[in-house]
C-alpha cells in the first residue's frame, strides 16, 4: 500500500460554496450590464452546472435554452467577452469577503501544511479566481502552499475528463497511488477518479443526491471537532471530522 504524499483540491465547491452564491450572481450582474434580459435562478443553475467553465456554460444555455438569441460574430468570442464581465464581478465578491471558505478547510489545510503533506489545486474555475480566493481567505501566503495550481484553459479538455488532475500529477511527478483528491460535483469525481485517483467527496446542496459510487467517503463537509461531518457514504471509522490522520488511515483502508 502506497503512502498518502500529495493532496490535489478542487475549488469552486470545494473549497468554498462559491456557485448558488458566488459564480451565480456574478453571471447575473454580467447579463444585467450587457443588457440582456437573462436571469439564472438557483434552480437553473443548478442544471447549467452540468457544464464545466463559465464560457462553455453561456454557450451551453444559448444552445439548449435559447431559441431566438442571436449575436453578431461568433458565440464563442461573445461568450469569451461576457465571461471575462462575470469574473469582474466574482472578484469584486471575493475582495470583499463575500465568499468563505468551507468549515474545516482553513484548518486541514495547515494541518496538512504543517504535516509535510504535499497540496494542490485541479479546477476549471480561472487562475485569477484561485487567487483572489486564496488571499481574500487566507492571505497572500497562501498561494505558495500549493506546489501546482492547475486552473482554467492550461489543458484543452476540462472536467469530466481527466486532464487537469492528470496535468497536476505531472507537475508534481506523483503518481495516482500516492494521491487523494477532494472533490464536490459528479464532473469533478468522474475526473478524479478517470485520473486514476482516490477521492474524498464533500457534497454541496447542487450535488448532495448525486451518485460518488466509488468514492474514498461521501461527506456533507470537512467539519471540525465542534462542527462534526455527516457520513453520506463510506465509513469514517470513529472519525468526527476531516484530518490528516483520518486521511493516512482512510487512505490505508481503500
Amino acid at each position: 500500500m502506497s503512502k498518502l504524499k500529495v493532496l490535489l483540491f478542487d475549488v469552486d465547491g470545494t473549497l468554498a460554496d462559491t456557485e448558488a452564491d458566488g459564480h451565480r450572481i456574478a453571471f447575473n450582474k454580467a447579463f444585467s450590464e450587457a443588457g440582456l434580459d437573462w436571469h439564472w435562478s438557483v434552480e437553473l443553475y443548478g442544471q447549467l452546472l452540468a457544464v464545466t467553465g463559465g464560457k462553455e456554460r453561456i454557450q451551453y444555455y444559448v444552445n439548449d435554452f435559447l431559441e431566438t438569441f442571436t449575436v453578431n460574430g461568433g458565440l464563442a468570442e461573445f461568450a469569451t467577452e461576457l465571461h471575462q464581465r462575470k469574473t469582474h464581478f466574482y472578484l469584486e465578491m471575493l475582495q470583499q469577503g463575500e465568499i468563505p471558505l468551507r468549515p474545516g478547510v482553513e484548518r486541514l489545510l495547515k494541518e496538512a501544511r504543517e504535516a509535510g503533506v504535499r497540496m494542490g489545486i485541479a479546477t476549471t474555475t480561472t487562475p485569477a479566481n484561485v487567487t483572489y480566493l486564496l488571499t481574500s481567505t487566507l492571505g497572500a501566503e497562501s498561494i505558495d502552499w500549493f506546489e501546482v495550481i492547475a486552473a482554467g484553459d492550461i489543458v484543452p479538455a476540462k472536467k469530466p475528463a481527466p486532464d487537469i488532475f492528470e496535468y497536476a500529477l505531472q507537475k508534481m511527478n506523483v503518481t495516482p497511488e500516492e494521491t487523494l483528491a477532494f472533490e464536490d460535483s459528479l464532473n469533478g469525481f468522474r475526473s478524479s477518479t478517470g485520473a486514476g485517483l482516490k477521492t474524498l467527496v464533500t457534497v454541496n446542496g447542487y450535488t448532495r443526491d448525486d451518485d460518488f459510487s466509488g468514492a474514498s467517503i461521501v461527506l456533507d463537509k470537512l467539519g471540525d471537532r465542534e462542527d462534526p461531518f455527516t457520513v453520506l457514504a463510506g465509513d469514517a471509522n470513529s472519525h468526527t471530522y476531516v484530518s490528516v490522520e483520518m486521511l493516512r488511515d482512510l487512505f490505508s483502508r481503500d
